[in-house]
C-alpha cells in the first residue's frame, strides 16, 4: 500500500509557527513516528508553499497511490485549482486540518476541498494525520 502525505504552504514551520494552534512537535518527528506505526505502509511525503507544485504532485501520484492525506492549509479555503486536481484523479484524498477550523476564524469555515474528498480529519492535532492513514489502511 502506497500513501502520500501531502503538506501546503506553511506547514513546513510546524513546531516554529503558532505552537498554542499546532503545537510544538515538527513536521519531520510526526512523519518519522507515523513510519514507524504504520510500518507496513509505503508512505512518502511531500510540503510545498507553491499551489502549482502540490497540484503537479496530486497528478503525478493520482493515478497510482492507494491514498492520499492532504493538509493544503489556507489553499483550502481559496482553491478551486486544487479541488479540480483532486476531481480529476483517481486516488481517494482524505483531507486534514490539524486544528479545529470551525473554532476559528471565519473564512477557515469553508473548504473548497471537503465535497471532492473522501473524507475530512479536523482538530486532533498531528494525530489527524494518523487518523487519516488510518482510514486507508482499514
Amino acid at each position: 500500500m502506497k500513501i502520500l502525505v501531502l503538506n501546503g504552504p506553511n506547514l513546513n514551520l510546524l513546531g516554529k509557527r503558532e505552537p498554542e494552534i499546532y503545537g510544538s512537535a515538527s513536521f519531520e518527528d510526526c512523519f518519522s513516528g507515523l513510519k514507524e506505526k504504520f510500518d507496513t505502509v509505503e508512505l512518502e511525503y511531500f510540503q510545498s508553499n507553491y499551489e502549482g507544485a502540490l497540484i503537479d504532485k496530486l497528478h503525478e501520484v493520482g493515478f497510482s497511490y492507494d491514498g492520499i492525506v492532504l493538509n493544503a492549509g489556507a489553499y483550502t479555503h481559496t482553491s478551486v485549482a486544487i479541488a479540480d486536481a483532486i476531481k480529476g484523479i483517481k486516488t481517494p484524498v482524505v483531507e486534514v486540518h490539524i486544528s479545529n477550523v470551525h473554532q476559528r476564524e471565519e473564512f477557515r469555515h469553508k473548504s473548497f476541498l471537503s465535497a471532492v474528498c473522501t473524507g475530512v480529519i479536523l482538530g486532533f492535532g498531528l494525530k489527524s494525520y494518523e487518523l487519516a492513514i488510518q482510514s486507508f489502511v482499514d
